[in-house]
């Protein structure tokens, strides 16, 4: 039987505008809702890259856990402590909760690179289990990271039931939601949009812009210089997402990688035709159906996607209705957490 309590462990607020942050909160709720009491610890928002203080305070953090308690840690933080991993491997069941590696974010030097692939290795062999949310990360933990396959569970993100978007919009609206970091491919959708000057469009760019403000401003002052001010919108951080799902026509998430790609499932959750790309776990996410995918960062291919669907309102009536249909066979969070806690019964049998 698994222990009716256990720790789960993240870097800065559990509240942050992310989708990796939306899992835990998920899954907390859920496991709670299972009957398992769930102790939250906040360790250092400065994690991936952790200085002296906010390791020191991340050791005192999981010393102060009982021994033999199971601790989830998210893999923002846990990626990066492994010498804090290494002590406490025999005295706590350790569960890493990998979203997607932190070697494959966007923007990092070479050194940096290194610094998270290393790290996170280490830190990877000292988990008795391993949550990913994709075949794919699965897959690239297996060949890049010598993980036993054995020692993964794969538990997909969940999403809920809504109203279908109408997708009547005059002219389409294009909607992207995710936080304003290089990783994204917001620069890229820009440099498509201003390839299509010529069609009738609107696109709202929905997202954090606190996470990288050099960058936000960056793609600010992109969108200033396109001369399509007054076609593409960045609304910044929106509370009820679904709004914002029901009054789009057209999803486009122009990633250079995605571990999962929770927004994409929660545009089809909406019928919403997608234009994306085929990084990372993208294409398991987006059957060809329903979405068009494009190689990532190639700005001509995704403009020549986006020019057809915006054109095409017959192809773009036929995606919408292929997302309904496979809107109604995503998992649930509830789904999501079953998979966890099986993954974390296996551990305790002889």
């Amino acid at each position: 039987m698994l222990d009716p309590c256990l720790y789960f462990v993240f870097p800065g607020k559990l509240t942050t505008n992310t989708g990796g942050y939306h899992y835990d909160r998920q899954l907390i709720t859920e496991l709670e809702r299972s009957g398992i009491a769930v102790t939250p610890i906040a360790l250092s928002e400065k994690f991936p890259f952790p200085d002296e203080s906010a390791l020191t305070q991340a050791n005192q953090a999981l010393v102060s856990i009982p021994d033999d308690s199971i601790v989830i840690l998210d893999g923002l933080a846990f990626g990066a402590m492994k010498s804090i991993a290494e002590a406490q491997k025999n005295r706590l069941c350790l569960i890493a909760l990998c979203h997607h590696p932190l070697a494959m974010e966007t923007g990092l030097d070479r050194d940096q690179r290194k610094l998270l692939l290393d790290s996170e290795a280490h830190a990877l062999k000292c988990a008795r289990r391993i949550i990913v949310t994709s075949q794919n990360t699965r897959k690239i933990l297996v060949e890049d990271y010598s993980v036993a396959a054995s020692k993964i569970t794969v538990a997909l993100p969940g999403t809920g039931e809504y109203v279908f978007a109408e997708c009547n919009g005059a002219p389409p609206q294009l909607l992207t939601c995710a936080s304003l970091t290089k990783r994204k491919g917001h620069d890229v959708l820009i440099e498509s949009l201003k390839c299509l000057k010529h069609l009738h469009w609107e696109a709202r760019f929905v997202g954090d812009e606190s996470l990288d403000p050099a960058w936000a401003s960056t793609l600010k002052e992109k969108v200033k210089s396109s001369g399509l001010n007054d076609r593409i919108e960045l609304v910044g951080t929106v509370k009820n997402l679904t709004t914002e799902y029901q009054k789009a026509d057209v999803f486009v998430l122009p990633s250079r990688f995605e571990g999962y790609g929770m927004v994409l499932s929660e545009a089809l959750a909406h019928g919403l035709p997608i234009i994306s790309t085929d990084a990372g776990a993208i294409p398991e996410v987006v059957p060809k159906s329903a979405g068009i995918l494009v190689s990532p960062g190639d700005h001509l291919a995704l403009a020549a996607a986006m020019q057809k669907i915006i054109v095409d309102r017959d192809l773009r009536k036929k995606m919408q209705l292929n997302a309904q249909t496979i809107a109604h066979d995503l998992p649930s969070w509830k789904n999501c957490a079953e998979f966890v806690i099986k993954g974390l019964e296996e551990i305790s049998k002889p």
